[in-house]
């Protein structure tokens, strides 16, 4: 069994042969809303919440992480189960603001903040800012004092290597990526002698895209020897202690989901350590999950619009390529290009009988959302799939490339379609352009040409003339 019929299998169903994302086929939500397109089936939104938040001892809170899918129904969505969302940009919270969330309930990550960026999350009375460097907590420090008001901040620890792990790793090395372990005390330092400041914790985050529990236990089990350190030195219980995310999905033929059952015991006797912590006592545990939740839900559609043969290799041209999902074509941090899973989603029955390249319609030579994969027989007009699409998909490609109108977004929930995001138009194209004065070049007398609607020699060569007005 290929990894996508297992996934069709375990959280969304066919009918002859066609999948049916939240019992609807996916051939009438093509009909209604073309291709390419963006999927995604609300109930296993549902049972990933319900796992993790199954998983995760009582004393966890959850904050959605934004950049794994922004769109306005996640963060109602999850806003709804009583979440917190992480940011990472001015831009994300607005994303926030305009789904509802209480300033309050958000808290701003990453490296690289702006001053516009802190200066408006301050001005509006963000939960939260998680500080990534010194000077990041002296910028804060400045604006807090400036507008009157105290900012909560936590510090964001790049700790050492023993807690390594992950697809993408984010600490134990050099980073940009919050302060390292061994400058902690010099951070520390500095908010005690700010009164505008308010120490709200530590933030860790080591890796990303963890599919071995053991892992993610020894990097929270890192964690919480640095809180009961910073506890000590302040001398008082540490309001929070943030674990991030990094809870990763299986992607890959090779690849298991994290065991969950096996995770919880390990939850289970770090809880009772806490517990047993003094310095502890009270503290706010939190962890901001992004892919773990929305990334299996999402499906990129796309039609096949050519088929041929080069050199012996058979190629599938869709409608849609890395533009809209870098993440599929391999370049957006592997090394080496692995398939997504794959499947025609009108054929699902068919059994595999030719190996092809599905490839998008860019000039690049990178346009490829599958490299030799093993498909049924294929013919123009079948509906392609790439699962695992809902995390890091449409959010993080260059959907500019070539111009070609954006793709849009489905919801189906109890058997009922609903667009959350509208396909682009050739018109979006232009919305952001500013008018200018500067026209190109022309000299006095000199002809400027057109291409001909009906040339006659050859197409690409043939222009008209018309005299400069």
């Amino acid at each position: 069994m290929t990894h996508a019929v297992s996934l069709v299998a375990q959280y969304f169903g066919s009918s002859g042969g066609e999948l049916r994302v939240g019992g609807v086929p996916v051939g009438s939500i093509a009909a209604e809303y073309g291709t390419p397109l963006f999927v995604y089936d609300a109930s296993v939104l549902e049972r990933k919440w319900a796992l993790l938040r199954g998983t995760l001892p009582a004393q966890f809170a959850i904050s959605y992480s934004v950049k794994a899918n922004p769109n306005r129904a996640f963060l109602r969505f999850f806003l709804g189960k009583g979440c917190g969302l992480e940011i990472a940009s001015g831009g994300e919270f607005h994303q926030a603001l305009s789904a509802g969330c209480p300033t309050q309930k958000v808290l701003f990550a990453g490296p690289g903040k702006s001053e516009a960026e802190l200066d408006l999350v301050l001005a509006r009375g963000i939960g939260e800012i998680h500080a990534e460097s010194l000077l990041e907590v002296d910028r804060i420090q400045v604006i807090a004092a400036r507008r009157g008001v105290r900012a909560r901040v936590a510090i964001r620890v790049n700790p050492g290597e023993e807690a390594q792990g992950g697809a993408m790793l984010m600490g134990g090395r050099p980073s940009p990526f919050g302060v390292d372990e061994e400058s902690l005390e010099a951070v520390l330092d500095r908010f005690l002698s700010e009164p505008s400041l308010e120490f709200a914790g530590i933030h860790l985050f080591t890796g990303t895209q963890i599919l071995d529990h053991t892992v993610l236990t020894l990097q929270w089990r890192k964690g919480l020897n640095i809180a009961t350190r910073v506890a000590e030195r302040l001398q008082q219980p540490l309001p929070a202690l943030d674990f991030g995310g990094g809870l990763g999905i299986p992607y890959f033929e090779n690849e298991r989901e994290l065991d969950m059952a096996r995770w919880r015991e390990d939850l289970v006797a770090l809880t009772a350590e806490m517990q047993r912590q003094p310095s502890l006592r009270g503290t706010c545990f939190l962890v901001e999950p992004g892919r773990y939740l929305v990334g299996e839900s999402g499906i990129y559609v796309t039609r096949i619009n050519d088929i041929k043969t080069s050199r012996g290799k058979k190629f599938l041209i869709v409608d849609g390529g890395m533009n809209h999902h870098l993440a599929a074509s391999g370049n957006l941090g592997q090394v080496i290009k692995r398939n997504f899973p794959v499947a025609l989603l009108n054929k699902l029955d068919g059994k595999p009988q030719e190996t092809v390249d599905v490839v998008g319609p860019l000039c690049t030579p990178l346009d490829v959302l599958a490299r030799d994969v093993r498909l049924a027989a294929a013919s123009v007009g079948d509906l392609v799939g790439i699962f695992q699409s809902g995390a890091y998909a449409r959010a993080a490609s260059p959907l500019g490339f070539l111009s070609h109108p954006t793709p849009p977004e489905v919801w189906v929930e109890d058997g009922q379609m609903s667009l959350i995001r509208r396909r682009g138009t050739y018109d979006d194209l232009l919305s952001d352009l500013v008018s200018s004065r500067r026209q190109a070049p022309n000299p006095a007398g000199q002809a400027t040409v057109r291409c001909s609607a009906n040339a006659k020699k050859n197409p690409a060569h043939d222009v008209s003339e018309t005299k400069e007005q």
